[in-house]
């Protein structure tokens, strides 16, 4: 036992310079004067406390003292004269709260607190709480982490809750079992009741989890409430959690059923919810509004897509992302379609129009189909979609298709002035770079419509040191996938071979796959075809790699095919998903040949396409029929000679289309289709609207420096730097425009105290506004203080903007404000 003792009191010599033993039971008298401890003197207790106060606190300040006394520890304060020593002292006692005392070092002042929840105290919770305390540790702060160790969370109270809520989604309950078991319940209430205000008559981890969501629900639309400002900090935290995101959305789906959310939404404006997502059902309920409202065109495009930014904080955005930008993009192509005119003055005109203007229009109702597909909720989108279908088809495509044809009709050869016919790109783009010793590129995207070569001219740019820009071609005539691959090679002369399959002959030769490059070698000996998905699977070295690709070759034609693949009659559907594809694809193949050391590369197309998602109607297809000896014939042309038609159609002759040969073609006026069995009729080609004939000639080019960069975002001072309530409402101003080159940067935006501890909630913002007008730059954010802030009342905060390193959870602070929290003492009172 002595050797025990020794040990024991050896260790809390180590940390304190006094040590009390009251020996309640006298049972160690023996042992305390058989005691030899090093630098220690020993003093008994017999009515001797003032002598030995002065002894202590004169005499031997710096001396190291055991006092024992062969009795209990005096019951009332006014009868320990050497309390005010014990208060700083270490504590040695013989019984199992003693040892523990001992093991973590704690002196007498704790033994009250570990006698009530000795239970704790098993070898590994022991273990486990010496490895956290310290000497500035309370009885309140070990409590706190004694919760911690049976939570498995830090002790805080915000996250001993938090690991409690996601154990009660589970419909578990053993962490709070073992508080109540250990007698830290009535601890863990108070400290609940103190920090976010919470009390009942029937506590519970359920009871709480409902008073909180119901509070901060109503507190977006009453003055009065049951929490206070800590209790919405703590909700914010605990949603925006990756941690803990799966609780909080079993415990927001419970309550919005309890609280019966659903119908209190009803009569509710859909804007005012704009800043509330405690529950799945507000998004869906401003989903709803915004459909309904974009489908009657009552709201503006602005406006829809400043409510679509403001849900993008949202915690349920990312589920509802593609219904938002369906949404979006329906109210901007309603919008474009209403205020853009049609008319067309002539054919230059016409081309002029739609590759500076009307393609945006296509774009935007392909951008809707492939949102609303992506969303899998068409039923939702039902109304909206029949509007856009209705105006895209009707009031667009038609429209503008028999716009067109007036000044195609008056057409006597497929030849347009002042601009680049298809059959004489490889004169115009390829042959310059080849006669100044260059090397060329040129990926041929199948069906790259006009305006999806515009969008990657945007995809392209956005990637460092990448330059590019767009020319708008015509097609050769019908626009089909054959005559447009021919007519992109070299040649002297183009024809059809007259054969069913509507096969092409480039000077001679047979211009299907096979015989391109051979086609392509008469005119650069150095020259390879290839299709993309073989480049898109090249490592970058080795013989068969990209970098000998480029190295050995003068001009490379790489053949894509993705958007033309997918308009078959069984996956026309998905055509403006493979839209997406086409463009990822494509960058990435840029990407490749770049990173090879190719400098000059070029995207174009054969064709375009008419495509319209919803299933046409029996006014779309032509009536009347063609005769003659046909050759080949498809939904929007017919091949033949000595072909015979009524007005429906338009016909040409090979000389008159620039060809060589005998054949004759005819092709449907406007957008009409012929009827063909077993072939798409929503995905056409091959006549000679200007979704079908303006083609895409993309230049690329890779810089040597970098030519990206970030928005810069400023914290705006307001007219004051004082803080005198429980929020701040602060603004931010993004510098400049998002562009192709400028892009957008996310921030984490809290106000902290100087010894860093967060005394607000946390907002994560983005500055994505494209606006050239500064006023609409601005972003206001309104701070919620939690209760802590108190404490730092008439001292400097900072309101710090963070940004995230990477992919990475660490942020690095990118600006910050000073402000100075000056609240006054009266707005302690309730009245």
């Amino acid at each position: 036992m002595n050797n025990s003792i020794n040990q024991a009191l050896e260790n809390l010599f180590q940390k304190h310079r006094i040590v009390f033993w009251y020996d309640d039971k006298q049972e160690f008298k023996n042992d305390f004067e058989e005691l030899e401890l090093s630098n220690v003197t020993k003093l008994e207790i017999t009515n001797n406390e003032f002598k030995l106060k002065h002894l202590i606190l004169r005499e031997q300040k710096e001396s190291k003292f055991l006092l024992y006394k062969n009795s209990a520890r005096p019951k009332e304060y006014l009868d320990n004269w050497l309390l005010d020593l014990e208060l700083y002292s270490g504590e040695f006692r013989t019984d199992q709260v003693a040892i523990w005392l001992s093991e973590l070092g704690l002196g007498f002042g704790f033994g009250d607190m570990i006698e009530e929840h000795k239970e704790f105290f098993t070898p590994k919770r022991l273990e486990t709480l010496k490895s956290v305390i310290n000497n500035e540790d309370t009885t309140r702060s070990l409590r706190y982490k004694m919760m911690g160790i049976l939570c498995s969370s830090d002790s805080r109270i915000d996250t001993i809750l938090e690991s409690l809520l996601a154990e009660n989604s589970k419909e578990k309950e053993d962490k709070y079992k073992s508080l109540q078991r250990m007698q830290l319940e009535e601890f863990l209430w108070e400290n609940v009741n103190k920090y976010y205000g919470y009390e009942s008559e029937d506590t519970s981890v359920s009871d709480f989890v409902i008073t909180l969501f119901k509070d901060s629900y109503l507190r977006n639309f009453e003055d009065s409430y049951k929490l206070n400002n800590d209790s919405l900090v703590f909700i914010n935290r605990w949603k925006d959690s990756r941690k803990n995101q799966e609780s909080f959305e079993i415990h927001s789906k419970k309550c919005e059923k309890i609280l019966d959310i659903e119908n209190d939404l009803f009569n509710r404006d859909f804007r005012d919810l704009l800043e509330v997502d405690l529950f799945d059902i507000i998004d869906q309920k401003i989903i709803s509004d915004l459909v309904k409202n974009v489908s009657n065109r009552s709201v503006s495009s602005g406006d829809v897509t400043l409510w679509i930014r403001s849900r993008r904080q949202s915690h349920w955005y990312d589920k509802y992302k593609d219904i938002y930008e369906a949404i979006d993009y329906a109210s901007k192509f309603i919008t474009l379609l209403d205020k853009t005119e049609l008319e067309i003055e002539d054919i230059q005109s016409g081309v002029k129009l739609y590759s500076e203007n009307l393609y945006q229009i296509d774009r935007l109702y392909r951008k809707y189909i492939y949102h609303m597909r992506m969303s899998k909720q068409p039923t939702l989108l039902d109304k909206l979609s029949n509007t856009i279908e209705n105006l895209y088809a009707n009031n667009y495509l038609l429209k503008l298709g028999d716009n067109w044809q007036v000044h195609m009709d008056k057409l006597d050869k497929w030849y347009l002035p002042s601009q680049t016919m298809q059959r004489d790109f490889f004169t115009k783009y390829v042959e310059p770079v080849l006669n100044k010793s260059g090397k060329i590129y040129v990926i041929i995207s199948d069906a790259l419509r006009y305006e999806v070569g515009e969008e990657f001219v945007s995809v392209i740019r956005q990637e460092d040191m990448f330059e590019a820009k767009v020319n708008p071609a015509i097609s050769m005539l019908p626009s089909y996938t054959q005559l447009g691959m021919a007519s992109l090679l070299p040649n002297k002369t183009i024809e059809f071979s007259g054969d069913d399959h509507a096969t092409v002959v480039v000077d001679g030769i047979n211009a299907r796959s096979d015989n391109r490059e051979k086609i392509l070698s008469a005119y650069v000996p150095k020259s390879r075809t290839i299709k993309a998905k073989e480049v898109l699977s090249m490592k970058k070295d080795g013989e068969d790699g990209t970098r000998a690709l480029v190295r050995d070759h003068d001009v490379v034609y790489i053949y894509h095919d993705v958007i033309d693949l997918s308009g078959k009659l069984k996956t026309e559907d998905t055509v403006c998903e493979e839209a997406e594809r086409c463009l990822t694809e494509l960058k990435d193949i840029v990407r490749k040949l770049t990173s090879a050391n190719a400098t000059n590369i070029i995207v174009t197309a054969d064709h375009g396409f008419i495509y319209q998602y919803k299933p046409l109607e029996e006014s779309d297809f032509l009536g009347s029929s063609a005769s003659g000896d046909i050759s080949y014939d498809d939904r929007r042309f017919i091949i033949g000679e000595n072909l015979r038609a009524d007005e429906s159609f338009k016909k040409f002759n090979s000389e008159e289309l620039g060809l060589t040969g005998n054949s004759e073609v005819l092709i449907p006026k406007s957008i009409n289709r012929l009827r063909k069995s077993g072939s798409s009729s929503k995905f056409v080609h091959g006549g000679m609207t200007l979704q079908e004939i303006v083609i895409p000639v993309i230049q690329i080019n890779k810089r040597r420096k970098s030519d990206t960069s970030h928005v810069e975002v400023e914290i705006i001072r307001g007219s004051s730097s004082i803080i005198s309530s429980g929020q701040l409402s602060v603004t931010f101003y993004q510098n400049e425009p998002v562009t192709q080159k400028v892009f957008a940067r996310e921030l984490k935006a809290t106000i902290y105290a100087n010894d860093g501890t967060v005394i607000s909630d946390t907002h994560n913002l983005t500055f994505d506004l494209t606006s050239d007008n500064p006023r609409e730059r601005e972003m206001k954010v309104r701070f919620l203080l939690s209760q802590n802030a108190d404490d730092y009342n008439g001292e400097e905060v900072i309101l710090k903007l963070e940004e995230r390193e990477g992919k990475t959870s660490h942020f690095t602070k990118y600006s910050e404000m000073r402000y100075q929290i000056r609240r006054s003492f009266s707005s302690d009172f309730d009245f």
